[in-house]
């Protein structure tokens, strides 16, 4: 019976032990299947981060391969902006270029006929120092302006001072003659200078300064016999114009130069 219990004992505790050894074998097995399992999470975690890191550099390469394609298309426009403006300015400056050459034809013109102008004015004047030969004009042309203001100054003076000198001695002329006339036109007496039988009229050689005036009677004398009358019709100051009275001649009597004339009726003084 004890041997059996035995027996039975040794079986029990040999299944205890295989189920032991069986239980220990899977849960080595499971955990090195949960061992093996964490490393392959945490090798795939491992490899998601990397992924996730790369993904995330891929990403911002992205965002600065869009950022510099952005850049680069705007540069594009710029420079296409940049383009058409330089044609345009590239237009301007053949226009620019054809009109300043028609400017530097004209000019070359212009400074050939300078020259030609230049060699007219004188051997020593040339474009260098016309400069100074304008400023040389100008300086002499303003002495010589000033020169004539004081001329023309002296001269507007002088020829007030002769006006006033003419005027007071034409005051004092007339003055002395006025007088003279008083004193001596009772016998006053001039000589006939020229005759015109054809016209009616001669020319006696004295007049206003001598006392004539138009109502003045003349009477004709030759060799103190008194042969016609004349009438005065224009007055110079030292000439007289007189119409003939035919009238008063004697028969076959004709007034001649040399005849002498005097007042026909005394006047007082």
């Amino acid at each position: 019976m004890k041997a059996i219990f035995y027996v039975v004992a040794l079986l029990v505790i040999s299944g205890g032990i295989y189920l032991t050894l069986e239980h220990s074998r899977k849960f080595e097995a499971l955990q090195q299947d949960r061992l093996t399992t964490i490393k392959t999470n945490k090798d795939v975690s491992a490899n998601a981060d990397v992924k996730e890191k790369e993904l995330k550099d891929e990403r911002a390469v992205l965002v600065i391969s869009e950022q510099k394609r952005e850049e680069l298309k705007q540069s594009i426009d710029a420079l296409k902006s940049s383009g058409a403006t330089s044609e345009r300015d590239i237009a301007e400056l053949d226009g620019t270029l054809k009109a300043q050459q028609l400017e530097f034809a004209e000019l070359d013109k212009t400074m050939k006929e300078v020259g030609e102008i230049l060699k007219g004015l004188g051997e020593d004047i040339t474009l260098d120092n016309l400069p100074d030969k304008i400023q040389q004009i100008e300086d002499d042309k303003k002495a010589r302006t000033a020169k004539l203001d004081e001329l023309t100054t002296l001269g507007g003076a002088a020829e007030k001072l002769l006006e006033n000198n003419r005027a007071e001695l034409d005051r004092l002329m007339k003055r002395n003659i006025e007088r003279n006339s008083r004193i001596g036109r009772n016998s006053m007496e001039a000589v006939i200078t020229a005759v015109n039988q054809d016209w009616g009229f001669l020319v006696i050689g004295a007049g206003s300064n001598s006392g004539f005036t138009p109502q003045t009677s003349l009477i004709v004398q030759r060799d103190g016999r008194r042969i016609g009358r004349v009438r005065p019709s224009s007055i110079e100051p030292t000439q007289t114009i007189a119409e003939i009275d035919f009238t008063s001649l004697a028969t076959g009597v004709r007034l001649q130069a040399g005849d002498r004339v005097m007042l026909a009726k005394p006047t007082s003084n």
